[in-house]
C-alpha cells in the first residue's frame, strides 16, 4: 500500500485529501511536526509527502528512502531545501495558482487601508471620537501617488490591473520580465534603485530567493522617499525586520502593512504588533473557500499523478 505523509496542515481535517488518495488504496499519515526529530520518521517510508511549512531540511530529505515528489501546499517553496531535493532526484512541485486574485485583492485592500488611514479612524470613533483620527497629510490620494511593484510575477500582475482603474503612476522591477511586456500592462519598467528612490508606496510580489532574501534593509529603506510606505504579502524574509521597526519607528517609513513576517509568529513583544502604523495580518491573505479547496484538491492530485508514475507539472527545482 502507498503511503503519502502531510507534514502538516492548517485545515479542520483532511478529508479531500483522503478521498483523492482512496482512488489509489493509499494510506495518509499525517502529523503537526516542525523539527527534524519529527519529521524523519514521518517520511522516511513514504511514497510522497506534502507539506505546509514545515522545514524540509537536507536532514529529512536524505532520510526519505521512497518519496517520489514533495508537494508544497502553497506558491513559496523557501521551507525546502530544494538542493537536497534535487540531489536525492526528488521532484518539488508547488501549487503556483490558486490565491491569485485573494492575495491582490487584499494587497489593493491594504494599500486603500494605508493611504486612506481606514484602521485610525475606525478606531477613533470606537473611542468616542469624532473627526480626523491623523493629520490631513495622511489622507493620501492614490491617484496622485506612485506605486512601485517588486516582481510581476501572476499576482503582481494582477495588482497592477487592479491599481489601473485609480490611475496611479505605477512602476515595475523584475529581472526576468521584459521591458516590452511591462509596458504593454501600462506601467514603466524600473531598476529596483529608481523603483525605491521614486515610489511612494512599495508592495512586494517575488519570490524568497538568496538574491531577494533582505531586499528591503536600512540601507535599501534608507533609499527610499520618507514618508514611503511598505506592503508585504510575499515572504516575510524579503524584508529585515529590524531595519523595519526602525524606519517605522524613525518616520522614515509611514506606515506597512504585512501578511508575513520574519519570523512568524510575529513575537508578542515584537513592536509590530503595537506601532499604530502598522497593518498586520497572520499570513491569511491566500485565504478563500475556492482558494484553499483549489489548493488541497491540486496538492493531492499531484501527490497522486507521483504514485502512479505520472510526469509532474510545476516542479521547481528540475527534477523531471
Amino acid at each position: 500500500m502507498p503511503v503519502v505523509a502531510v507534514t502538516d496542515y492548517t485545515f479542520p481535517s483532511l478529508d479531500i485529501e483522503e478521498a483523492a488518495l482512496q482512488t489509489l488504496g493509499a494510506e495518509l499519515r499525517a502529523g503537526q511536526c516542525k523539527t527534524s526529530e519529527t519529521l524523519i520518521p514521518l517520511v522516511r517510508d513514504a511514497d510522497a509527502v506534502i507539506t505546509q511549512f514545515a522545514p524540509l531540511k537536507a536532514d529529512v530529505i536524505a532520510a526519505m528512502e521512497r518519496a517520489k515528489a514533495i508537494v508544497r501546499y502553497g506558491i513559496g517553496v523557501d521551507n525546502v531545501d530544494l538542493d537536497a531535493a534535487k540531489r536525492k532526484g526528488i521532484p518539488v512541485c508547488n501549487v503556483p495558482d490558486y490565491c491569485i486574485d485573494e492575495v491582490a485583492d487584499h494587497t489593493l485592500a491594504f494599500i486603500l487601508a494605508l493611504t486612506r488611514q481606514v484602521v485610525p479612524n475606525t478606531l477613533h470613533i470606537r473611542d468616542g471620537k469624532w473627526g480626523l483620527a491623523t493629520g490631513l497629510e495622511e489622507m493620501r490620494t492614490l491617484r496622485d501617488l506612485t506605486v512601485g511593484i517588486v516582481g510581476f510575477g501572476r499576482i503582481g500582475r494582477e495588482v497592477v490591473a487592479r491599481l489601473q482603474p485609480f490611475k496611479c503612476r505605477r512602476l515595475v522591477f523584475d529581472p526576468m520580465v521584459a521591458a516590452s511586456f511591462i509596458h504593454a500592462a501600462g506601467c514603466e519598467a524600473a531598476s529596483l534603485e529608481s523603483l525605491l528612490t521614486q515610489s511612494n508606496v512599495v508592495t512586494l510580489h517575488c519570490p524568497s530567493t538568496a538574491q531577494t532574501r533582505k531586499l528591503l534593509n536600512a540601507t535599501s529603506i534608507g533609499a527610499m522617499k520618507r514618508g514611503t510606505i511598505v506592503i508585504n504579502l510575499a515572504r516575510g524574509d524579503l524584508i529585515d525586520t529590524p531595519s523595519l521597526v526602525e524606519a517605522l519607528q524613525s518616520g522614515q517609513l509611514a506606515a506597512a502593512a504585512i501578511d508575513v513576517c520574519d519570523p512568524e509568529p510575529i513575537p508578542l513583544d515584537s513592536a509590530l504588533r503595537s506601532l499604530p502604523n502598522v497593518i498586520a495580518a497572520s499570513h491569511i491573505a491566500s485565504a478563500s473557500p475556492k482558494a484553499v479547496r483549489t489548493l488541497r484538491e491540486t496538492a493531492a492530485r499531484l501527490a497522486v499523478m507521483a504514485l502512479r508514475g505520472e510526469r509532474l507539472p510545476n516542479v521547481v527545482n528540475g527534477v523531471t
